[in-house]
């Protein structure tokens, strides 16, 4: 399940939260986002509790579309401790959208060896 952000939770669910967020802005018009879906669904379920995945109305949401400047849909922003990681957009679809994934992972993976956190350290996602 992937919970719904707006304009008026997304400072405490997103910015303030102690994991870092997958933040999905979509629509319920685009295609792509559709198809998407189940690939983010996957990620989330082999993240567990090491890492947030939050859906955006970007259509509901104007403040934070223009905030984030989205020049495309879907766009995905993975953002820790209140600042933007990684900026996934323009993928023409599903294969695209898991090696990006993937490198997020890989790039954690990698990251993990420098936290002290036993919790942080086994950020590392596994995609199938």
């Amino acid at each position: 399940m992937v919970l719904s952000v707006s304009e008026r939770t997304f400072t405490q669910e997103v910015l303030e939260s102690p994991i870092p967020v997958l933040v999905n802005f979509e629509a319920p018009w685009c295609g792509l986002c559709r198809i998407i879906h189940p690939l983010l669904l996957q990620f989330k379920a082999q993240c567990g509790e090491q890492i947030k995945l939050v859906g955006v109305n970007a259509d509901q949401n104007f403040k934070l579309s223009n905030t984030y400047r989205l020049k495309s849909l879907p766009t995905l922003l993975l953002i820790e401790n209140g600042t933007i990681q990684h900026r996934l957009e323009g993928f023409r679809g599903r294969e695209d959208l898991r090696l990006a994934l993937e490198e997020i992972k890989l790039s954690y993976s990698k990251e993990s060896i420098t936290y002290s956190s036993a919790k942080t350290a086994d950020l590392g996602c596994r995609l199938s």
